[in-house]
C-alpha cells in the first residue's frame, strides 16, 4: 500500500480529499500510537518500541518511514519526535483522550446498572 497523499486515490476516496488522506494514514496499524507516544518527548528507536508495547520492529521501522515522509515524524540526534505539523495534528488528537476517558466511564456505569 502506497502513502497516503492528498489529491491522490486513498482507502476510502477516489479523489484523495486530505481528510481521507489523513484518515488513511491514522488508521494504518500504529501510525496514530507513534504520534501519541511523540507528543511530549523524542524517544530512540528501542523507547519508541518499548512505548509502543507490542509492535514488532519490522512496522515500527516502516511507519517511522511513513511518517517522516508525510512530514509528521523527524529524526535527529535526540531519537525521533514529531514535526511542527506532527506537533499540531497531536494537538487537534490529545481533547480525545479526555473524552475517551468520559465516555468508558460512562460505558462502565451503564454495564453495571445492567
Amino acid at each position: 500500500m502506497g502513502l497516503p497523499i492528498p489529491g491522490q486515490a486513498v482507502r476510502g476516496s477516489k479523489t484523495g480529499k486530505p481528510i481521507m488522506a489523513l484518515f488513511d494514514l491514522l488508521g494504518r496499524t500504529w501510525s496514530l500510537g507513534i504520534v501519541w507516544q511523540l507528543r511530549h518527548e523524542h524517544a530512540t528507536f528501542r523507547q519508541l518500541q518499548l512505548r509502543c508495547e507490542v509492535i514488532s520492529p519490522t512496522l515500527l521501522n516502516s511507519r517511522l518511514k511513513e511518517l517522516i515522509a508525510l512530514q509528521l515524524v523527524m529524526k535527529t540526534s535526540q531519537g525521533y519526535g514529531l514535526s511542527a505539523h506532527g506537533s499540531e495534528l497531536a494537538k487537534l488528537i490529545e481533547p480525545m483522550a479526555d473524552w475517551s476517558q468520559q465516555w468508558a466511564s460512562m460505558l462502565t456505569t451503564r454495564s453495571a446498572d445492567v
